[in-house]
C-alpha cells in the first residue's frame, strides 16, 4: 500500500468492475500525488463503472466463454494507454508482452534471495501468460463520475448494514479477541470487511500471480508490482496460502479486506495459532489480520474517526484543509458544533475540517483514525465511508445534514475545460488532466474569493460558468 505514484489505491469489491479510484470526481478521488497504494480497483473497480460510465473509445466486444458459462472478460483494445506514458503504448505493451517468458525467468534469482525453492517458483509460475486487458484497466480514464452521495448511498445501505450485524454477531468471539489485542474499534474491522468486499461475496477472480506477474512485466508501474509478484511467491512458498485462494483485483489485491502481496507480509497474523496466516478463508486471521494493519499505522484505541459537524453562515472555507488541523476547542472558536447536538467528548484533540460538497453540504471533523483509515486507502470519500458505515453498525443514526443532491457532477471535458480556465487566469498552475484534488481546490477557491462567493472549492457547474463569463 505505499507508493507515491498516481493512484493504484488500496481495493475493495474487486474486480466487479474495473475503473481506477483516481478516476472518481473531485468529490470523490485525490490529486495524483496524493495517492499511496498499489492497486486501483476493488472499490474502484465496484464503484467505478458505475460511476464512470466508458472510455472515451468504444470498448470492444466480451469474448464468448465457454458454452454455458459466463461471457470472457474483454480482452485488451490494442490501443496506447491514456496516461501518455511511453511504456503504456501499444507498442511497448505488444512488446513486452512478447519477452513476458523471459521476463518472468529472470525473476528466479530474486526469488532464490527470498528464500524461494527452484521447486516452487517453476510450480507457481508454469502457464502465466500476460493478461494485457490490465492494461485498460490501468490507464482508464472515465467520461463521467458521480458524488460523493451517491458514493455513500451504494456503499452504506440496509442490506449491507443488516450483513454486518449479522457478521458481528456470528464471529464475536473472533472480535471479542482483535479487539483485546489490537485496541481496534470491531466495528470498523467489519465496515471495512463489507465495503472492500461486501462480506466476502464481491473479492475478485483474477490470479494475484498472473495479475503481478503481468504488471511485473508489461507497463508503466513494473518496479512497484516485481515486489508485489516476488512477496506473492514468498507467500505461497511458506505455505499460508494456496494459489487458488489468491485470486483478487487486477492490481493483485485479495481476500475479503483485500489485502497486496506486500501488505500481507507486513501485517498478516496467525491468530489461531495454526501455523498460517489466512486472511482468505480463517475469520481469525483475517480479523487480527486487518486490526493489525491499522494499529501499526496509528490507530487510537477508544476514539472515533471523526464527527459531522455544522458550520456558520460566512464561515472561512480556506480553513477545510487537512493541512490546518486545529483543536475541537478552537474549532468551536470558530462556531462549528456537532450536527446531532450532542458536545465533542474531548475539545483537545486535533482534528482537521473536510467539506466535501462545500458550502451546500455537511461537514466533517476529522481525527487520527480517519487518517489511518486513508492510509488503508487514500481517498477522502472511502476513508468517510469506512467511518460512518462503523458508526451505523454501531446503532448511529444517518447523517444529519442533507446532501446538494441537485448538484451535476461535470463531465471529464468540463473538469478539463474548468482547469484551463482556472489556468488561464494564473491560478491552476499544473498540467489539466480533469482529475480533481488539492491544487484544482486551491484554484477553485481563488477564484471563488474574486467573485465574492464561498471558497469552498467545489466544482459545480455554476462555478463553471461563471468561469466560462456567462
Amino acid at each position: 500500500m505505499g507508493a507515491k505514484e498516481p493512484a493504484i489505491t488500496r481495493p475493495a469489491c474487486a474486480a466487479i468492475v474495473a475503473v481506477a479510484l483516481l478516476c472518481l470526481s473531485r468529490l470523490v478521488s485525490v490529486e495524483p500525488a496524493q495517492a499511496q497504494s498499489a492497486g486501483s480497483d476493488g472499490i474502484s473497480n465496484f464503484l467505478g463503472n458505475i460511476f464512470s460510465g466508458q472510455k472515451s473509445a468504444p470498448a470492444p466486444q466480451a469474448a464468448q466463454g465457454t458454452e454455458g458459462g459466463p461471457p470472457a472478460p474483454p480482452p485488451w483494445s490494442g490501443e496506447d494507454g491514456a496516461s501518455g506514458h511511453p511504456l503504456m503504448t501499444a507498442s511497448a505493451i505488444r512488446q513486452a508482452a512478447a519477452n513476458f517468458p523471459n521476463c518472468v525467468a529472470a525473476m528466479w534469482p530474486d526469488a532464490a534471495r527470498r528464500n524461494v525453492t527452484q521447486q516452487n517458483f517453476e510450480r507457481f509460475t508454469a502457464g502465466l501468460t500476460p493478461d494485457l486487458r490490465i492494461m485498460d484497466l490501468m490507464d482508464s480514464q472515465p467520461e463521467f463520475t458521480k458524488a460523493i452521495w451517491d458514493y455513500l448511498d451504494i456503499l452504506v445501505n440496509e442490506n449491507r448494514l443488516a450483513k454486518g450485524r449479522e457478521i458481528l454477531a456470528r464471529y464475536k468471539p473472533q472480535f471479542d479477541a482483535m479487539e483485546k489485542a489490537y485496541g481496534v474499534d470491531r466495528h470498523a474491522i467489519a465496515s471495512i470487511w463489507g465495503i472492500e468486499s461486501n462480506y466476502s461475496t464481491q473479492m475478485g477472480d483474477r490470479s494475484v500471480l498472473n495479475s503481478t506477474a503481468t504488471l511485473a512485466c508489461v507497463g508503466r508501474r513494473q518496479a512497484y508490482f516485481k515486489d508485489e509478484f516476488l512477496t506473492a511467491l514468498e507467500i505461497l512458498n511458506r505455505g499460508d496460502l494456496r494459489p487458488e485462494q489468491m485470486r483478487g483485483s487486477w492490481a493483485g489485491a485479495f481476500g475479503p479486506t483485500q489485502f497486496m502481496p506486500t501488505s500481507f507480509k507486513r501485517y498478516a497474523v496467525d491468530a489461531d495459532g495454526d501455523g498460517r496466516r489466512d486472511v482468505v478463508d480463517n475469520v481469525a486471521d483475517l480479523i487480527a489480520s486487518t486490526a493489525n494493519n491499522l494499529r501499526k499505522d496509528g490507530w487510537q484505541s477508544g476514539q472515533s474517526w471523526g464527527y459531522e459537524v455544522m458550520l456558520p453562515q460566512g464561515f472561512n472555507f480556506m480553513l477545510a484543509d487537512k493541512a490546518k488541523a486545529m483543536t475541537i476547542a478552537q474549532w468551536q472558536g470558530q462556531g462549528l458544533t456537532r450536527a446531532d447536538g450532542r458536545p465533542f467528548p474531548n475539545p483537545a484533540e486535533k482534528a482537521y475540517l473536510l467539506a466535501p460538497a462545500g458550502a451546500r453540504g455537511p461537514g466533517f471533523l476529522m481525527l487520527q483514525n480517519f487518517r489511518v483509515i486513508m492510509k488503508y486507502n487514500p481517498a477522502e470519500a472511502y476513508a468517510l465511508a469506512i467511518g460512518h458505515f462503523a458508526d451505523r453498525l454501531r446503532g448511529d443514526p444517518p447523517l444529519v445534514q442533507p446532501w446538494p443532491r441537485q448538484e451535476r457532477v461535470l463531465s471529464r471535458a468540463e473538469r478539463l475545460e474548468l482547469q484551463q480556465l482556472l489556468a488561464q487566469r494564473g491560478l491552476y498552475k499544473a498540467a489539466p488532466d480533469g482529475q480533481f484534488g488539492g491544487q484544482t481546490r486551491e484554484a477553485l477557491r481563488g477564484f471563488q474569493a474574486s467573485i465574492g462567493v464561498p471558497a469552498d472549492g467545489f466544482a459545480s457547474y455554476e462555478v463553471l460558468e461563471r468561469l466560462r463569463g456567462r
